[in-house]
């Protein structure tokens, strides 16, 4: 099989890396995504997908097959802008191709990847290795404020539950078995208002917050201290709220960044937050995230999800492995990510799920962000290689 699908990928190897270019070259920032989206509908369709359809977020949902054995493989079309795009090597929507890379935003997070799960599901109806199976790949919106969310609704409105979900986020091709958590969290200190000649008369909520300021950055040294996975604490914006720039400010609100390690729970959070603020005149809770899709879907998101690793040992894990050995002809790397993904959903409904794709994620969001162009065509044969294993 390894013959075939290396002869296939040769075939396919230039058609696959111009769809790539052109998917770099269509500016998809999130919320704004109508144009990707309605491309990839259209090559998926002529690519002979069975079923393609545009949910009521705005997600693009491929079907190959109808067999009883369900595969997913999930890719975020929407992208971070591009920042002084004058500073960039190349233009960040030329999908230029140099020194080997494909150059541009989202070229790593995360089109690389979406372009070549899509191939791998034309591939593997071509070698005929979809028979028994149903191949969803999906090509999700909104991801980079609301990760988890475009999924769970498209999970809902379509009725879908996959037996394994593949995740093709950046992972230089090695395999992923889970990531940290994340939890986005906000404290609100309140004062009392007064005029600024005389502040002895009201409470300035902004010192009130100034405290919970140091404590925060203890914390998160003593998380750094702790044994295991690092775990992290950030303040990561602060604003006031005052009548006017001659008042004592009457509220203070500070936004936290916590990334979770594996063992750590709700409950973990909660006491950790509840020590923050202790004593002051202050509150915290679970940030409420609030964005438009492009369809016009309000989207109500609270960034709160626990860290999760898949064990090698699973029948998901093992197919990666010997999928990996097939492919590649030698042994697996595996690594693990510091960044929350769409995974977050099929994990918190019991879904077997990993982590596949090409492109390296410190590359992600930078300027002169790239790929190198032998690992996408290789991304995708792993990924029909799996489907065979699977």
């Amino acid at each position: 099989m390894k013959e075939q699908i290396t002869n296939a990928l040769e075939i396919a190897r230039e058609d696959l890396m111009n769809f790539t270019r052109d998917l770099v070259s269509i500016k998809s920032y999130s919320g704004r995504e109508e144009e990707i989206a309605r491309f990839i509908t259209n090559k998926m369709n002529e690519l002979g997908y069975d079923e393609v359809i545009i949910d009521s977020m705005g997600n693009v949902c491929g079907r190959m097959g109808g067999g009883d054995k369900v595969i997913m493989f999930d890719s975020h079309v929407d992208t971070v802008e591009a920042m002084d795009e004058d500073s960039w090597d190349f233009p960040p929507f030329s999908g230029m191709i140099a020194d080997g890379r494909l150059w541009g935003r989202g070229s790593v997070d995360m089109k690389s990847g979406a372009a070549a799960s899509i191939y791998a599901g034309a591939i593997a109806r071509q070698l005929g290795i979809d028979s028994g199976k149903t191949i969803f790949v999906t090509l999700t919106v909104l991801e980079e404020d609301c990760d988890g969310e475009n999924l769970k609704h498209l999970f809902k409105e379509r009725a879908i539950s996959p037996d394994y979900f593949i995740t093709c986020e950046p992972s230089d091709n090695k395999i992923v078995t889970g990531h940290k958590g994340k939890a986005q969290l906000s404290i609100t200190t309140e004062g009392t208002s007064a005029h600024g000649s005389a502040p002895e008369k009201g409470h300035n909520a902004v010192y009130e917050m100034a405290e919970i300021i140091q404590r925060v950055e203890k914390t998160n040294g003593e998380l750094n201290n702790m044994p295991g996975q690092k775990k992290t604490l950030v303040m990561s914006q602060i604003s006031s709220q005052s009548v006017s720039l001659n008042a004592v400010p009457f509220k203070c609100e500070a936004h936290l960044d916590r990334r979770m390690a594996l063992g750590e729970t709700e409950e973990t959070i909660i006491k950790e937050m509840d020590s923050i603020t202790e004593g002051k005149k202050a509150s915290w809770a679970v940030v409420n995230i609030q964005k438009q899709s492009w369809t016009g879907m309000e989207v109500n998101y609270e960034p709160f999800h626990l860290a999760w690793q898949i064990d090698l040992e699973h029948p998901l894990a093992k197919a990666c492995t010997e999928s990996y050995r097939d492919y590649f002809e030698c042994a697996p790397e595996y690594d693990y990510w510091d960044f929350s993904t769409n995974a977050v959903t099929p994990v918190n409904m019991g879904i077997p799920t990993i982590g596949f794709g090409p492109g390296s994620y410190k590359l992600a969001h930078c300027d002169n962000e790239n790929c190198a162009v032998h690992q996408i065509i290789e991304a995708c044969g792993f990924y029909v290689t799996l489907i065979n294993q699977l």
